[in-house]
């Protein structure tokens, strides 16, 4: 019997599997989606709720601000009658919101003349003024507005304005020494915004003063002439009147009611802050739960639809998907050799197929595309390669190739860094026809920065060594140019000494490095008397002393950088200060050259095959005497 085919196989239990999934899946989302989206749309009824505060909030913010610099700047300032009628005015200009405002007076206690009152009014594009004898008081302009004022500022109850048309107002008072100012707000934008916010398909909303009073209403007959406390079904309260308190605390929540119909409503409320009003959007619960019902029922119908054509689907490609796997295998087999120009076979299907022909068709752009970036990396790292091997060759002719013979001494020295390019240098030049300056340094680090570095220290301490200057002098000037501008915190280690051709005397000072080495003529080995000191470049001001020291005829002295102390073998033992020694009392009495050359050899014995970690400079001076003839 013959067994059924991949696709067949493959079909049904791709089918299956998945059915059982997405129905459950179909399942477990229409049961949560009720709460999920009602829970969405609440909150959503809550951000709208007190982001719709918020913007109501602005106005009324902008004319609290103006109200309290008015008053701040008449307790502060002494204006006369001119002055605060444009102060007054001015203020007004500068908000659209307030229609007018007035400054208003107290009677002196004394019976002194107070000053006088100011009235000024938006009159078309200008704000005009009375003047301070034709402001009119009413019973009720009194300095203190009957409202306790609050924080220095009090509300009046939203009225209307008969003169503007029945415009909806509100009056905020700040109180100042001797008197208030007043400002009129038109509450017409506001109760605009108000109207205009819908939620849902019946949402509705509502704004109330801090009393309950109605400033705004779906049914225009409340709009300031009733209050929640006294119709309270207005707002589906009728069964709850206890809840009106709730509603005005000043808090954003949540209130559920009944509408005049007995349909449960709910009421989101949220404060307007600055006069303690609140803003109540009115949402049938109804129209909730059908858009709840509607979503989920059309997700779950979309989801039948699409579990369906999945079955087709799936079915169609297990049917196809065995076909195009000997071509892409075939192709595979081409590329695998190295031809990686062959073309790919194009599957139509995103399927699982049609990503693994992607996948190779990907593997093989990024494998040429390796190719050619590994190609021109290393076509980059052969031109740094020989970049850095004429910066190597340009750092050693920095360094001094042959030192001129001498006939009181003979001196021989040599540089091998650890890179291309290093950080050790050294340097022999005369001062005048009696000194010599004999100069070795280690910069931290190696590499460019190390180079970089070196070149200018080299050139700052020759340009400093002048006749009658000594050793720790100029590593006071080098020092002070190379810690002036130095943001890594570079340092170098430096040796010098200044060598007089007649009596042999060493004047020399140390900022950091390994003393030096004497070889007596007799053969003992010494290290050369000296106090260490600060490297340079790492402290401005530091101060450096200097030493003396006397050569005998026959004497000799070896300057060294760590890297030869400092070398390793295969066991990560180092060289060492002592072994130098032996090795230079070994050397014996031979010429600087073979000196040199000799512990170069032996410091690459002790370290065989181990790859040299730093620098390795050595020079060595073989001191004869005044007036004995030789050189190299």
């Amino acid at each position: 019997m013959r067994r059924p085919s991949i696709a067949a196989r493959l079909s049904l239990i791709v089918s299956l599997y998945t059915s059982a999934i997405l129905l459950a899946v179909l399942g477990v989302d229409y049961l949560r989606s009720l709460a999920t989206l009602e829970a969405e749309i609440d909150r959503g009824a809550r951000l709208q709720t007190e982001a719709t505060a918020n913007a109501l909030e602005i106005p009324l913010s902008a004319a609290v601000r103006t109200a309290r610099a008015l008053a701040a700047a008449l307790n502060h300032g002494h204006f006369d009658d001119a002055g605060a009628r444009e102060l007054l005015r001015q203020g007004i200009a500068d908000n659209r919101d307030v229609l007018g405002g007035a400054l208003l007076f107290a009677p002196s206690p004394t019976g002194t003349p107070r000053p006088r009152d100011h009235d000024c009014r938006w009159r078309g594009t200008e704000v005009e003024c009375l003047d301070g004898r034709e402001v009119e008081r009413g019973p009720t302009d009194t300095p203190l507005p009957h409202p306790a004022p609050v924080d220095g500022l009090s509300w009046s109850p939203p009225y209307f304005d008969d003169d503007l048309g029945q415009a909806r107002m509100v009056t905020l008072s700040a109180a100042f020494d001797g008197g208030r100012v007043s400002l009129d707000l038109n509450l017409d934008r506001l109760t605009r915004e108000v109207a205009a916010l819908r939620l849902l398909d019946s949402g509705h909303a509502a704004l109330l003063d801090a009393g309950g009073t109605f400033i705004t209403h779906p049914l225009a007959g409340l709009a300031l002439r009733r209050d929640i406390h006294a119709v309270p079904e207005a707002l589906g309260l009728d069964h709850h009147p206890e809840r009106a308190a709730e509603l005005l605390s000043g808090h954003p929540g949540v209130i559920d009611g009944v509408d005049v119909s007995g349909d449960p409503i709910r009421l989101y409320h949220a404060p307007v802050a600055p006069p303690g009003w609140t803003l109540v959007v009115v949402l049938p619960a109804e129209e909730i739960d059908d858009d709840v019902r509607a979503l989920a029922l059309t997700t779950s119908a979309i989801g039948l639809l699409g579990l369906a054509l999945m079955l087709v689907a799936i079915t169609l490609s297990a049917r196809a998907i065995t076909r195009p796997l000997r071509r892409l295998v075939a192709a595979t087999r081409e590329v695998a050799a190295g031809r990686l120009d062959t073309p790919l076979p194009v599957h139509p299907r995103a399927d699982e197929i049609g990503d693994l022909t992607v996948g190779f068709a990907t593997m093989t752009r990024s494998l040429r595309d390796h190719i050619e970036r590994l190609t021109a990396s290393t076509a980059a790292q052969a031109r740094i390669a020989s970049e850095l091997h004429i910066a190597h060759d340009i750092q050693l002719s920095i360094l001094p190739r042959r030192l001129a013979p001498h006939p009181a001494f003979e001196l021989h020295a040599l540089v091998e860094p650890a890179r291309e390019v290093g950080g050790d240098f050294y340097d022999c030049f005369a001062l005048d026809a009696e000194h010599h300056c004999l100069v070795i340094a280690d910069v931290a680090g190696k590499g460019v920065p190390a180079a970089l570095f070196m070149a200018v220290a080299k050139t700052l301490v020759k340009a400093t060594s002048t006749p009658g200057r000594g050793p720790a002098e100029v590593l006071e000037r080098v020092n002070a140019e190379l810690a002036r501008d130095n943001p890594r915190c570079m340092f170098v280690t430096l040796f010098c000494a200044i060598l007089d051709h007649r009596s042999g005397e060493l004047i020399h000072s140390n900022a950091g490095h390994n003393p030096p080495l004497l070889l007596r003529a007799e053969g003992s080995v010494e290290p050369l008397p000296s106090q260490r000191q600060l490297v340079l470049g790492v402290m401005e001001g530091a101060h450096y002393r200097d030493a003396r020291a006397r050569l005998a005829p026959g004497d000799r002295l070896l300057l060294y950088t760590d890297g030869v102390t400092e070398a390793m073998d295969a066991e990560a033992g180092l060289y060492g200060e002592a072994r130098l020694r032996e090795a230079l009392r070994a050397l014996g009495p031979g010429s600087p050259r073979s000196l040199v050359e000799g512990l170069l050899d032996e410091v690459h014995a002790f370290a065989g095959d181990t790859p040299q970690a730093d620098d390795i400079t050595l020079m060595a001076l073989a001191y004869r005497g005044a007036g004995v003839p030789g050189g190299d």
